[in-house]
């Protein structure tokens, strides 16, 4: 199993072009209905890959992070009812508030970790929630929410349709993937991991943590925001249940339930948690119990997730990982006869062998600069 995700990760251009065009017509010959749902699981993906940037990233635990999306969906309504500005042009609004917000969240708590992390952001949650619903300065319409915002229009285009919708969400979703694909490669991607391994230790190695995991949140919170803004450009009401707490739950159990830190394991976890149960509607309440033994399953069964980053699933089922493959040494080099080699003891260092190694590499060198001296001194003559 573990090698099939391998080679899985390592997906040529080709199939990836071919994802995104099977994604581009898939809807298609689908219903209204079905577009919908295709719709409401893209939200979810952004969603979640936003909530990896804090868990799956830098290891932090986040459970409040429906609070950033429903401050990007206020906003951008609030905008557009109050001043009247274009959905498109709220769009930026919105992620630059929600991240703000996610600043100040963040920058108090850092010190904490595990637990007492997690509480504080559900706490910040259920604040949020219940401002919105209290109507706080009179301008969030309380639990009724907002109603009546504008229709999206995008280049003079008025988007009605699902499929409008589906397909702009899509465009935002493979710009997301993009980023944090180019996010989890960077020196700041390799910053979060360090800080999720241990802490401590990437301190000691001179990488600012504070700041690492204050960008993990302030990103994370941003992305959340515009998904919360895409929300909004589809659906003309929004109402405080955005930010409840079972909303934050779900997009945990996307991370959790896909694979921590693995970008296809999101997409695996949105399947499971979004998807599926929309799909199944028909079973009514069984529908809602689908999480719960998910989750009981995942972590008696497969704790790492579906589709896991690889050193999580070295992490969790304590594999060790592959050493690289010994280099070939250069051609000209003499190598030791593999009968002395299994006769010398390795309790006792052998000198001999050592002070050989070092002749033959000399050698070497002395036979590569002179080859290199005589080429420049042929060139160097008319």
């Amino acid at each position: 199993m573990g090698n099939l995700m391998e080679r899985l990760r390592r997906i040529p251009l080709a199939w990836q072009i071919g994802l995104l065009a099977l994604a581009i017509l898939l809807p298609l010959p689908l219903n209204d209905y079905y577009r919908a749902v295709l719709w409401r699981t893209g939200i979810y993906a952004i969603l979640g890959l936003s909530l990896n940037i804090i868990v799956g990233y830098a290891g932090l635990f986040q459970l409040g992070h429906a609070a950033f999306y429903a401050l990007g969906a206020y906003t951008s309504a609030l905008l557009n009812l109050h001043f009247h500005i274009p959905l498109v042009l709220t769009w930026p609004v919105s992620i630059l508030v929600a991240a703000l917000f996610g600043y100040l969240i963040s920058r108090p708590i850092l010190h904490l970790r595990g637990d007492y992390l997690c509480i504080v952001t559900i706490a910040f949650g259920e604040v949020v929630r219940l401002a919105l619903v209290n109507n706080i300065f009179g301008i969030t319409g309380g639990a009724n929410g907002l109603s009546g915002i504008d229709q999206t229009v995008l280049f003079g285009l008025t988007l009605r349709t699902p499929l409008h919708h589906y397909y702009l969400v899509l465009f935002f979703l493979v710009l997301t993937l993009f980023a944090v694909r180019r996010l989890e490669n960077s020196r700041l991607g390799r910053a979060w991991m360090y800080v999720r391994e241990d802490e401590t230790a990437a301190e000691a190695m001179g990488i600012d943590t504070t700041w690492a995991k204050l960008l993990a949140f302030v990103l994370g919170s941003g992305w959340a925001g515009l998904a919360g803004a895409l929300y909004v450009a589809r659906i003309p009401v929004v109402s405080p249940d955005l930010a409840r707490f079972i909303e934050s739950v779900v997009m945990f159990c996307i991370v959790v339930l896909g694979g921590t830190g693995s970008i296809p394991g999101v997409f695996v976890g949105t399947l499971g948690m979004i998807t599926l149960p929309e799909i199944f509607r028909f079973l009514k309440t069984w529908r809602d119990a689908w999480m719960g033994v998910a989750m009981v399953a995942m972590m008696i069964a497969r704790p790492e997730g579906l589709w896991p980053s690889r050193r999580i699933r070295m992490e969790i089922r304590g594999e060790e990982e592959e050493a690289p493959p010994v280099p070939k040494p250069p051609v000209g080099i003499p190598q030791a006869p593999l009968d002395d080699l299994e006769e010398s003891d390795p309790g006792e260092s052998d000198l001999s062998g050592e002070v050989e190694e070092l002749y033959t590499e000399e050698a070497y060198l002395r036979e590569l600069l002179g080859e290199s001296g005589q080429e420049g001194s042929e060139e160097s003559t008319p």
